[in-house]
């Protein structure tokens, strides 16, 4: 199947992009109920040596941008012109979504829970449908870009299953210092794939409707490494080895056990102990106030920016590393230091220069 894939002809679209040639194709999907049309744009960049076929999407939740933003710096790294194979990138995959600043669909629909989709289903079912048809099934790899929800945030991190070998080594060779051994959900995206024998990982950063300039320039240079390691780009020049993330098999989300005004003590890629207190949460004249603590030792892998919750509203995600944590630490310092923006961030992208 890989090999079939690493052929001289690629056809989106019905298009035909020949080795060498790059090419921007729109993908129609339903017009809005004005009859204005609306496509799925995918930029396809083949080289002119044979490789595996690799895509990046993001904004699968019509609400989270930071990866577009990763997709259009991607297109413009120099290291690109030693590509070998084919990069399909594909920056915004929910249109409906993003135009609106929603997450889901009109029909109301989560799209990464309508994978493989059906031509005569929803509205939803088809977008999924298109994209599996025109996109996924034309690959060898791929990389879903994602970040936390309206008003909550995620530490970079890869989720991926990490009992598929091929996925395990991309997670390994992307570069931020945690992962999640994710199991599969029906509907999604790595779901679908997954059953087609293609691997894909999952980058989650950030926040919905938010740029963030550390995640963007992490989730560039991943995508490079990751590229580097499946033989698409040259190795880097760089003698510098990445640690290897530190893996999770269990998370947990911590909720307000009282509604009020939140103050928060804890930051994303903090370590905590059992019984450390996060946050209080206390009433708006501060007649009390009652502290969430952390059931376990872990690390911060997601938070609420929200400063006013209700009671079971989840406020932390914490993922046991056990003994690891320390090493998550390290870790978390060494990624924010490397990835922090400079006075050179403005320059342009060598092989190995910084990411703008």
């Amino acid at each position: 199947m890989a090999a079939a894939r690493k052929g001289s002809e690629l056809v989106i679209g019905g298009i035909s992009i020949a080795a060498g040639e790059s090419e921007l194709i729109d993908l129609r999907v339903a017009p809005m109920y004005t009859h204005d049309d609306l496509s799925i744009n995918v930029q396809v960049l083949r080289g002119k040596r044979p490789g595996p076929t690799l895509f990046i999407s993001a904004a699968i939740h019509g609400d989270e941008i930071n990866g577009v933003e990763i997709i259009r710096r991607l297109l413009q790294h120099k290291a690109l012109k030693n590509l070998r194979g084919s990069l399909l990138a594909i920056p915004i995959v929910n249109v409906y979504g993003f135009l609106n600043h929603t997450r889901y669909l009109p029909d109301g629909r989560d799209l990464n829970r309508s994978f493989p989709g059906s031509s005569k289903g929803s509205l939803t079912g088809r977008v999924a449908h298109t994209f599996v048809k025109e996109v996924v099934k034309k690959c060898t790899h791929g990389i879903d870009l994602h970040t936390g929800a309206r008003h909550r945030s995620n530490f970079p991190q890869i989720r991926a299953d990490l009992d598929d070998e091929q996925a395990a080594e991309m997670t390994r060779a992307f570069g931020v210092p945690l992962a999640i051994d994710a199991k599969i959900r029906d509907g999604s995206l790595r779901n679908c794939a997954g059953d087609l024998g293609i691997p894909v990982i999952l980058y989650e950063a950030g926040e919905a409707l938010r740029f963030e300039e550390v995640y963007i320039r992490a989730g560039v240079r991943g995508i490079i490494n990751v590229m580097r390691n499946i033989g698409m780009l040259p190795p880097s020049r760089s003698r510098k080895a990445h640690p290897e993330p530190i893996i999770s098999n269990e998370t947990t989300w911590v909720r307000a056990g009282e509604s009020g005004v939140l103050r928060t003590f804890t930051a994303l890629g903090d370590k905590v102990s059992e019984g450390q207190t996060l946050a209080i949460v206390a009433d708006p004249l501060g007649a009390s106030e009652t502290p969430i603590l952390a059931p376990s030792s872990g690390v911060v892998i997601g938070r609420t920016n929200l400063p006013l919750v209700y009671e079971g509203d989840a406020t932390f995600h914490i993922a046991n590393y056990g003994r690891r944590a320390s090493a998550v630490e390290r870790h978390v310092e060494q990624f924010q230091e490397e990835h922090a923006p400079d006075e050179q961030s403005s320059m342009g992208e060598g092989d190995d220069a910084p990411i703008v």
